[in-house]
Formats: structure tokens, C-alpha cells, sequence
């Protein structure tokens, strides 16, 4: 998954946005790939800047580079190419932009669609870096703040040949000084509000960038430093600028229709005992077992029987009056009730117990590194199973579904793609009494092995 990609920027469309990175362990790298990915036809140009130091030997990595002590001097800037703007250069290094060229930046950024790509921190070249009282100096209108951090430091001993501000770190984490950083360490700092989320804007997006995981070891590392953290991030994105293996890692909600009059069947299948359990209750226990979170339950007919079976529970239960007009008024209602900053959801059908946690695990994880629009099991005879999950690049067209349709009348929009499943208990429906005493049948063999 390219970076552009794993932060939602892929789209060809020209637009306006600032994203800040902070940290250390790969923010340069980041920035200038980040550009090079965002340059197209119909975006030509990407402005970057930097409110720290910047060393000259990384200036090459722009198509033009500009100094600009004050506003006056971009009076003209290139139409095309990645176009670093830096104040003096004093030594080895640039100068800080200042605030007066940074306004005129966003502003210039506002007016022609450009983005703008500020590094808002200095590091040294070390893989971690704790920030200082005036640090990170993020403009207050950026839109997506980033911090980096480098994966290379982990397992390495608290100095500061680690960690810039290797002395605040250690204040912040509890970690003494020549002690070796471990995953813990690094997610207390990463969630700390003085370590990484740091003067990130009220409501700009936060992303973490675990960089540097570039053998199988740091790799796993980097997925649990990931889903521990990821509850104070928008998003975080793992794995290796170096490589180019990235994985996003988001919220991926559950929604389960439930609201069905299972009018062939001839009573409500949710309310079907299964196992000493209803049906309902089985598969809301799957989602939440299977890391979905939030879980959604789309109720209609029946609904305060359906309901009542899930006290306890740590879900949202949305009542859909309009249940008759067909399964596309659950899908509705399931996604208006995802809150904001969730990356994908798995729909569930409430007449399927017997799927398996790891299904919907295997569904999620592949998302998290390849980014699918829509990604369903793929079983038997090649046919296609549910789950289903749906990124959120596709919710807009979930939302104008109409009738009795389901996801499947989207198909037609984005690419679908399938990840193969070697059990066929995925395709199995309850649709009549025969089916339902083979399913039970079939459960009492398996609890049997």
C-alpha cells in the first residue's frame, strides 16, 4: 500500500489540505514520498515546508526549492514539480519558514487547491524523539497531523543516541535511562497527550506512522504497538516507507442486519435458538470477539424481542422503521450510525451463527494491507460468501441504496475482490425448517470433535 494510499489521499481529484508531520524515525522520507506519490496531471504541483531545520543535503529530493525570508518572496512560485520553500540557508542547515511565509503558503495552498506538506519537528536523525516545551510547532490549521516513529529504537537502551530528548522521554513513559524500550514504552509515549499527541490541532486528523519496521520481528511488533494505540488515533499506519509495505490499521465497525421478517421462513430466524443461544446473541458475541468495533445492530421487526437478547452487550441497537421496505433501509441505517473516523465495516446477517471469528479476522487484516473497496470470502465452486466488508470510500453509495437490494447493488461501482476460504459453512442459509435442523445437526457435530 503506497502512503498516499494508507492516508486517504489517493484521490485524482486536485485538493486543498495541510498535513504536518512531527516525530522522528522517517519524517523527511515520509514528506518528500508522500509528494512525489500526490504529483498528477490534475495535481501538479505540491508545496512543502518546513517550521524546523531542514539539512541541505535533503534539499535535492525537491523538483525546486525557494527561499522565502517574507511573503513578498513568493510572489511567483513553479506551476509544476514538488516545490520546497525554506527560510536561510546557515551552515548545514535551513531556517524555519516563518509565520508570515507559512500563512502565505496555506493561503496560496486555499487558492489554487495545492496541498501543502509542512515538517513540523526536528529530530536529528534519531528513530524517536520527545518534544521539548515550544515542540512541535503545528500550525493550528493543519488538517492531518502526523507523527512518525522509527521502530529501529525498540529493544535498544534509553540515551540519546535513541531518543532526542532522550531525559523527556523518560519522564513522560517512566522508562530510566539506559533501560532497554520496549512495545509498552513506546505506546505509553505515542498516546501520552505531552509525547505524541502533542500540540496536534483540536480538529485536525490524527495519524501515527510506525516506520522502520523492516525485519519480521519489528514487523509483528509494529501490529501490537498498533492496536494498542489506535483507540487515540484516527489511523495508524505500519510497516516500512523503505520497503513500501505499509498497513493501515482503523476502526472496522460490525454491522449486523437484523431486521428482516424472515416472512418465508414463517417466524423471526433472529430469535432461532442455536446452541442454547439465539441467533441474534451468537452473532453479536462473533463481531465483538472479532476485534469490530463499533458493533452495530440494525433491528426492525420484532424489535424489542431481538433487542432484549442483547443486554449487556457493548453495542448500538438502531431500530429501523422503514425495516419492510427492504434490506437496503438497514444498510442505511447501519452506516449513518458508524461514527466518524471508521475505515471500514463487515455486514453480518443475523441468520448466520455459524460464522467463524477468524473469517471476519482474515477479512480485516487483509484490508489493513491492501486497502479493498470490497473484499467478501470467496469459498466452493468459486462462490462468493458473506461476510462481506465495505470500505468507507464506498458509504456514500451504500447510502443511496434503494428497495430490497443489498451491498450487492454496488458491485457495479467499486472492485470487488475475494479472499479464498476453504469452508463452505460460509454460503449456508436458513431459508426453511429443513435447513435450520441441518445447521443444529451439523453443530452438534462439530462440538462433538
Amino acid at each position: 500500500m503506497k502512503l498516499a494510499e494508507a492516508l486517504r489521499l489517493d484521490s485524482p481529484t486536485p485538493s486543498h489540505f495541510v498535513l504536518s508531520l512531527a516525530g522522528a524515525g522517517g519524517k523527511t522520507t515520509a514528506l518528500f514520498k508522500l509528494a512525489r506519490e500526490l504529483i498528477s496531471a490534475r495535481n501538479p504541483r505540491i508545496l512543502v515546508a518546513a517550521t524546523s531545520h531542514l539539512g541541505i543535503w535533503q534539499i535535492p529530493q525537491a523538483d525546486h526549492h525557494q527561499i522565502a525570508a517574507d511573503r513578498s518572496d513568493l510572489r511567483t512560485l513553479p506551476a509544476a514539480g514538488i516545490v520546497l520553500v525554506t527560510g536561510e540557508i546557515e551552515g548545514e542547515r535551513t531556517k524555519p519558514v516563518s509565520t508570515q511565509v507559512l500563512n502565505r503558503l496555506h493561503q496560496y495552498s486555499k487558492e489554487f487547491f495545492t496541498p501543502l506538506l509542512i515538517e513540523a519537528d526536528g529530530s536529528r536523525q534519531k528513530p524517536l524523539k520527545a518534544p521539548a516545551e515550544h515542540e512541535p510547532p503545528i500550525p493550528a490549521f493543519t488538517d492531518i497531523a502526523v507523527h512518525v516513529a522509527g521502530l529501529s529504537a525498540l529493544h535498544q537502551p534509553l540515551d540519546e543516541s535513541v531518543v532526542h530528548r532522550a531525559g523527556i522521554f523518560s519522564e513522560l513513559t517512566g522508562l530510566s535511562m539506559g533501560k532497554a524500550l520496549t512495545t509498552e514504552t513506546l505506546a505509553k509515549y505515542l498516546t501520552h497527550p505531552s509525547g505524541a499527541l502533542k500540540n496536534i490541532p483540536q480538529n485536525a486528523k490524527r495519524v501515527a506512522l510506525l516506520n522502520q519496521a523492516d525485519t519480521p520481528e519489528l514487523l509483528s511488533a509494529c501490529g501490537r504497538i498498533a492496536r494498542e494505540i489506535q483507540p487515540a488515533f484516527d489511523a495508524v499506519i505500519a510497516g516500512s516507507l523503505k520497503s513500501g509495505s505499509l498497513y493501515r490499521f482503523e476502526r472496522t465497525a460490525g454491522i449486523i442486519l437484523a431486521a428482516g421478517t424472515s416472512s418465508r421462513f414463517g417466524q423471526p430466524k433472529q430469535l432461532l435458538d442455536w446452541d442454547g443461544k439465539p441467533f441474534i446473541r451468537h452473532v453479536t458475541e462473533t463481531a465483538l470477539r472479532s476485534g469490530l468495533e463499533p458493533v452495530v445492530v440494525v433491528t426492525g421487526f420484532r424489535h424489542a424481542d431481538v433487542e432484549s437478547h442483547l443486554h449487556e452487550l457493548p453495542v448500538s441497537v438502531v431500530y429501523n422503521t422503514d425495516y419492510a421496505t427492504g434490506q437496503s433501509s438497514s444498510i442505511r441505517a447501519g452506516v449513518n450510525a458508524l461514527p466518524a473516523g471508521v475505515g471500514a465495516a463487515v455486514f453480518l446477517l443475523a441468520d448466520q451463527p455459524q460464522i467463524p471469528v477468524e473469517v471476519i479476522r482474515a477479512l480485516t487484516e487483509t484490508h489493513a494491507s491492501e486497502g479493498q473497496a470490497i473484499l467478501a470470502p470467496l469459498v466452493l465452486e468459486e462462490r462468493r460468501a458473506n461476510p462481506v466488508l465495505f470500505d468507507r470510500k464506498t458509504f456514500p453509495d451504500l447510502l443511496q441504496l434503494q428497495g430490497d437490494v443489498g451491498g450487492r447493488g454496488i458491485f457495479d461501482k467499486h472492485r470487488v475482490e475475494y479472499l479464498p476460504w476453504h469452508d463452505d459453512i460460509l454460503i449456508f442459509d436458513v431459508d426453511t425448517i429443513e435447513d435450520y435442523e441441518r445447521l443444529k445437526r451439523m453443530r452438534e457435530v462439530e462440538s462433538r470433535k
